[in-house]
């Protein structure tokens, strides 16, 4: 059964939507707990929120001091900023909507019901008592969600789109994480003294947490954590589903089941030979190097999407 472009997008937009929610949700989760694990004698410039904003967007941020509250309330809370887990939420129930006839009734359902939960509890989350009830909902049933999908929903075209979408938000989210905040931790440690670099490890170790990543790392490396192999990982790994390299692939295995997908297959390609190119930024210790590598890549996974909406989400009935 063909998909009406106007489907696709919003398919497309709600699966990246709701990745968004649920790497965010994960993100300042693992922030604040990776801050009340740190020592006492640690130096405050250690405990800095704003890298949190340079990664969902606003790298202007990333030297100034907001505070806890503010970066809790500018990517949690805002229901007008669909970069917010209350934005990207309320975004996807709103694509969904008008959509539900291609998806499974329990899928539907947990959106909605997401959503309203969102929508009454988001703003508890600047209170670090409630934080782990809110974000943990939203983590929780976006899992959810895709056990749903997995299980229930044809492979057909509506499937490879909302496919399409959750990589392409998560390929997108990683290279933020290894942009800013891998990249902000081989910088400092270039500058820090001794006693600051005794924690790397714990820094490394919130890194690979706000990816879900840390437990697959220790089964893949089964050695210290460590900068290199950590970035490493985070882009390469063929293996991992949050890696960048793995979220490429799927991409363009969906795209097998797609109408002429050669655009969009060669947007991906320049993705991922460009990745590929990187592989030297893994074992520097320039922060600066890797950011702009990040940078890189992110415009080019940018064009995927611009290749994706040109050939499947614009025109009428594609």
């Amino acid at each position: 059964m063909a998909l009406l472009s106007r489907n696709a997008d919003r398919l497309f937009w709600a699966a990246r939507y709701l990745e968004r929610a649920e790497d965010t949700a994960r993100m300042v989760q693992e922030f604040g707990e990776l801050f009340d694990d740190m020592p006492t004698d640690v130096d405050d410039s250690a405990r800095r929120w704003a890298p949190l904003l340079a990664i969902c967007g606003d790298r202007s941020m990333l030297d100034t001091d907001a505070s806890e509250r503010e970066v809790v309330n500018a990517l949690v809370c805002d229901p007008d900023d669909v970069s917010s887990v209350a934005g990207s939420v309320a975004a996807a129930r709103a694509n969904l909507r008008t959509t539900r006839e291609v998806l499974p009734r329990e899928a539907w359902h947990t959106v909605n019901d997401l959503s309203l939960f969102v929508a009454a509890e988001a703003p508890r989350a600047e209170n670090r008592r409630f934080r782990s009830h809110v974000l943990g909902r939203v983590a929780n049933d976006s899992r959810r969600l895709d056990g749903i999908l997995t299980s229930s929903m044809t492979r057909d075209a509506a499937w490879q789109m909302w496919r399409m979408g959750r990589y392409l938000e998560r390929a997108d989210m990683t290279t933020r994480v290894v942009g800013v905040r891998a990249a902000l931790l081989m910088a400092e440690a270039q500058h820090a003294d001794v006693s600051v670099r005794r924690y790397d490890e714990v820094h490394w170790m919130g890194v690979l947490k706000s990816l879900s990543a840390l437990q697959m790392y220790q089964r893949a490396t089964r050695g210290t954590i460590e900068a290199s192999s950590v970035v490493r990982f985070l882009l390469f790994d063929s293996t991992f589903p949050r890696s960048v390299r793995f979220c490429l692939d799927e991409i363009d295995r969906s795209l097998d089941h797609l109408s002429r997908p050669e655009s969009v297959r060669e947007a991906v390609e320049v993705a991922r030979t460009a990745l590929t190119s990187t592989s030297t930024m893994a074992t520097t210790t320039d922060g600066a190097d890797l950011d702009q590598a990040m940078d890189w890549v992110q415009s080019l996974i940018g064009k995927v999407n611009e290749a994706v909406t040109d050939r499947y989400l614009n025109i009428d009935g594609g």
